[in-house]
């Protein structure tokens, strides 16, 4: 039986790296984390229930989740109350909902490869649990719990700093719902453009799916995106809608005070501008319309825990 010091394939059950191949594999995860760490706490720190389970009982990560979650919020709170004199406890914590939750520590999981390290049961294994949100945002606190009690606060400070802050400058642009979804569903309000529609496809067996969706208003698409859930690639779809919307809106902004101005804009630049705007989905963004669309706005009906994009606000 293999011991929490001593991940491996071959011995007892589940998936890990090969003894042989542990060492280099640590050092390459300490490498993209930028800290050596004990290697029972890196180890500990990347180790599933599921493959704790199928091996006698060895101890999992979930204590050093739940000790990097206080420490990731921590810093994320700090961080927002200090960029963010002037904004309200609310909007504080709804944007702390937008950076701290299952979908965004997914996607900072996936940029390191984390899925690739982590020891996992059979079962976990057998239906895609590397690339799971839910496994890869428990592991990503896990290590970050790893960095702080082998390292210290400053260090997971930094650690946390260098793969939070582009989302916490993101976050920034999103509307009051903090979610691409909402902020495209206010934009099309505004624009009066109507109320934004999904069609969403799915490839790939079940323990593998891939899913393709299509952001839709007023029968013109503006937006595709691509996720491992039908949430994922929704937000991503209307992400790249409120962009190119978005874009098209400022475009018509500009060329109208440059008329009341008597300083029209160039044409070449006005067409820079549009083409900026739509270059995510390559659909020209028509102008508004004036009349709002009477269809419901999509549900959901991934009920991927881990989907779904920025969760809740804070309660």
């Amino acid at each position: 039986m293999s011991d929490a010091n001593s991940p491996s394939r071959g011995r007892g059950t589940g998936s890990g790296p090969a003894p042989q191949d542990a060492a280099s594999s640590h050092t390459l995860l300490e490498g993209r984390l930028g800290y050596r760490l004990e290697t029972a706490l890196l180890v500990r720190a990347l180790t599933h229930r599921s493959y704790a389970y199928e091996n006698g009982g060895l101890p999992t990560n979930e204590r050093l989740e739940f000790l990097g979650d206080s420490v990731l919020g921590l810093v994320v709170t700090d961080t927002l109350y200090r960029i963010h004199p002037d904004l309200p406890e609310g909007q504080l914590a709804k944007l702390r909902a937008a950076v701290v939750n299952s979908r965004a520590l997914a996607e900072v999981g996936r940029g390191l490869d984390l899925g690739s390290f982590i020891r996992l049961g059979r079962g976990e294994e057998g239906t895609g649990g590397r690339d799971k949100a839910s496994i890869l945002a428990d592991t990503l606190e896990a290590v970050i719990g790893a960095v702080y009690l082998d390292q210290g606060l400053d260090a997971a400070a930094e650690l946390v700093h260098r793969l939070f802050d582009p989302l916490i400058e993101k976050s920034s642009n999103l509307g009051a719902g903090l979610d691409w979804k909402t902020s495209l569903q206010e934009l099309t309000a505004t624009e009066g453009l109507g109320v934004p529609e999904y069609l969403v496809t799915e490839t790939g067996p079940d323990h593998e799916k891939t899913f393709t969706a299509a952001a839709r208003v007023g029968g013109v698409e503006y937006g595709t995106g691509t996720g491992r859930s039908k949430k994922e690639a929704e937000q991503q779809a209307a992400e790249s809608a409120w962009r190119a919307i978005h874009g098209a809106a400022e475009a018509r902004a500009k060329a109208a005070e440059a008329e009341r101005t008597g300083k029209p804009a160039s044409p070449a630049k006005a067409a820079k501008q549009q083409d900026k705007a739509v270059k995510a989905n390559g659909t020209a963004a028509p102008a508004a319309t004036g009349t709002a669309s009477a269809r419901e706005p999509a549900v959901d009906g991934d009920t991927d825990p881990a989907g779904g994009g920025a969760q809740p606000a804070a309660q």
